[in-house]
């Protein structure tokens, strides 16, 4: 596989200083539905109902009406809009809101969810009930996760540029001034391998002995770089999940199934080439989990972090890099090699900082560091423990989760 050269956008190497970029700058511009007469009035309702706070949704601007109309017909507008945020719908009260016979409405919802799957889905048959999701996280990985690269068309790659100029205005930050850490990362293994102090939850081999279904497809975030024309070149096709949820994503269409064996030469091959691998924060033996590796020029995730410098959705690392100042060169292969940009090296002044507020503990700097061993992986004074279950993380996620709510309603009041 060949990777571009400046793969890792978020650094930067100027004047022999090796370091993090200028943090993004948040350039949406808010504006009100009654700034868009020209559009269609179903698309507009279905805006106002994707914006909502609740579902960590943008603010009425110009690219975010852009996404809504590529996303819908004016007749599948017309459906959806009687969806609203946090509410689920049958096809029969569907179509009694909008007037129309469920005959002609359960075609146009079943392409929204089976076919784009844009929409959620929860039970069958009579009760089978619809749900918008988040743009994101939800809407965006539903559409851009296939069981491999050459299933999408070209309606994806024209959402995956509407999307990526959204996710570029910042919107998030109104979302993410408190953090909620609904996922981890785990230390390459090579950074672990032999420690005494990593726990059966820092490896992803004895993780995935919990689970006997695995299912894989393609890294949404790469895919959307790739058609936007800005992809490193690090593998597509390395996004897993583990279990109950697994078996229902390969029913749908949505991943191909694989062994254990699969997935775990797919997080090798991926962690050989500078990508890290995620996991809901949750203990390794719940129902079902899942595992994206991850560049940190495209992961939307470490790109809220690493480019628009907020804390985001990870969760405080186990191991922490520990710098031997006396064994290292300065080389800056450590910074190099960081998907979080947390650590500048100034190569003539042979000085070295690091921000740890950034560090998701993955350890790639301490194998960057071939020669001279100056990095190691050290664990934490103090690591809190794994929720055991998706209902205690929720429960820990909420007031936080809450406060980022508020923020952005107070956006949208402010505006």
């Amino acid at each position: 596989m060949e990777i571009e050269q400046n793969a890792n956008r978020v650094i930067q190497v100027k004047a022999g200083v090796v370091g993090p970029r200028e943090p993004r700058l948040k350039t949406i511009k808010i504006k009100k539905l009654s700034d868009y007469p020209e559009v269609p009035r179903v698309y507009l309702e279905v805006a106002k109902n994707y914006s909502s706070p609740f579902l960590v949704g943008p603010p009425i601007s110009d690219e975010f009406i852009a996404l809504i109309r590529y996303m819908f017909t004016e007749e599948e507008a017309s459906i959806v809009r009687h969806i609203k945020p946090l509410s689920r719908k049958t096809a029969a009260m569907i179509a009694a809101s909008a007037h129309r016979p469920i005959e002609e409405i359960i075609p146009i919802l079943s392409r929204l969810a089976d076919q784009l799957h844009i929409l959620l889905t929860t039970g069958e048959g009579d009760e089978k009930h619809y749900l918008i999701m988040p743009i994101v996280p939800g809407t965006f990985e539903a559409v851009m996760t296939k069981p491999s690269t050459d299933t999408f068309t070209d309606w994806h790659r024209r959402f995956a540029e509407l999307f990526e100029a959204l996710y570029e205005t910042g919107f998030l930050i109104d979302y993410l001034k408190h953090p909620t850490p609904g996922v981890r990362y785990l230390p390459v293994k090579k950074s672990i391998e032999s420690h005494p102090m990593a726990w059966p939850s820092d490896k992803l081999e004895e993780i995935l002995d919990h689970y006997n279904y695995f299912a894989v497809g393609t890294c949404s975030c790469r895919m959307v770089e790739k058609m936007a024309g800005k992809w490193c070149g690090r593998t597509l096709e390395n996004c897993t999940w583990f279990g109950e949820y697994a078996e229902v994503l390969v029913r749908s269409g949505l991943m191909r199934r694989v062994e254990k064996k699969d997935v775990l030469e797919i997080k090798a091959e991926a962690e050989a080439n500078g990508m890290v691998s995620w996991m809901n924060n949750v203990d390794s033996k719940v129902g079902t989990n899942v595992s994206c590796s991850c560049c940190g020029c495209c992961c939307k995730m470490l790109r809220t972090v690493n480019e628009f410098n907020m804390p985001g959705m990870i969760a405080p690392p186990h191991f922490l890099p520990k710098i031997n100042l006396s064994k290292c060169s300065s080389c800056a292969k450590c910074a190099k090699a960081c998907p979080m940009a947390a650590i500048t090296v100034d190569t003539k002044s042979k000085i070295l900082k690091r921000q740890m507020e950034r560090c998701i503990g993955c350890g790639l700097c301490a194998v960057a560091c071939d020669e001279q061993h100056a990095v190691s992986m050290e664990p934490t004074a103090k690591h809190n423990k794994l929720p055991s279950n998706y209902t205690s993380l929720f429960l820990r996620l909420t007031p936080n989760y809450l406060r980022n709510t508020l923020s952005g309603w107070k956006t949208r009041w402010w505006a």
